[in-house]
């Protein structure tokens, strides 16, 4: 047996079996811990139960539709939504899946929109927005949940995440949900675009505050280089004492 070969059995080995019966046992576990406000037993017990299910395959797209976006958990996996949905926000043919690998699909997206879930109560969004991006792209509560957490980071690459979400979201809801979304993504656009000042400002002052350090060696600062439009798209340099 080729190395190649005992590596891959080695991973096969080691990886969980599946128990879809215990699967569903510990969701059901985490969903009375979360009722209970006990968010990091939650966690735990929707945890162990994606460790009893197989990994996402790399590319898998499985269908979703969306839940009432009010509730907290997701009682059980959503029936798929129209086809042309689907195609037009994954952009891909799904491969032909047995009946057992989407329920296994649509078990782990719920538990991971439920983990998302229980890191919105605990405040920490990084997570949140980690735990919503594990599973399908077009699975609704999550974009919902992940579009919030990043709002709430509010950096320029966070806000423009949201932006992402809310736009696919509008091809994914009804639309009294989309109006919804439109008004979010108004709000937003400003944000956005202060965000980006924020941080390109931040940047160019600690560029300046590094030139300046290497140039003081020499008596000069970045304040004797100007820079000017040369009519031609570009800039040109000019040295000033």
């Amino acid at each position: 047996m080729s190395e190649s070969e005992q590596m891959a059995e080695e991973r096969i080995e080691a990886e969980p079996p599946v128990d879809l019966e215990t699967a569903k046992e510990r969701k059901l576990e985490g969903n009375d811990h979360f009722r209970a406000g006990k968010w990091n037993e939650a966690l735990v017990s929707y945890r162990a139960a994606l460790n009893c299910l197989p990994k996402r395959p790399p590319k898998a797209r499985e269908e979703r539709q969306r839940k009432d976006p009010h509730d907290d958990l997701d009682e059980e996996s959503p029936p798929p939504p129209k086809e042309d949905k689907v195609a037009e926000v994954a952009n891909v043919t799904s491969p032909a899946v047995s009946e057992a690998d989407k329920e296994h699909a649509q078990l782990r997206a719920v538990l991971s929109a439920n983990i998302g879930a229980c890191f919105v109560k605990s405040g920490d969004h990084k997570e949140v927005v980690e735990a919503c991006s594990e599973d399908d792209p077009t699975y609704v509560k999550a974009l919902e949940r992940r579009a919030s957490s990043n709002e709430i980071l509010n950096t320029w690459s966070s806000l423009t995440s949201a932006q992402e979400d809310y736009n696919t979201l509008l091809k994914l809801v009804s639309p009294s949900q989309a109006a919804d979304i439109k008004r979010r993504l108004q709000h937003l656009k400003p944000r956005v675009e202060a965000a980006q000042k924020r941080e390109t400002d931040e940047m160019l002052g600690k560029l300046k505050g590094l030139g300046n350090s290497i140039l003081g060696n020499f008596g000069l600062s970045t304040d004797n280089f100007k820079f000017e439009p040369n009519g031609q798209g570009g800039y040109s340099m000019n040295f000033q004492r």
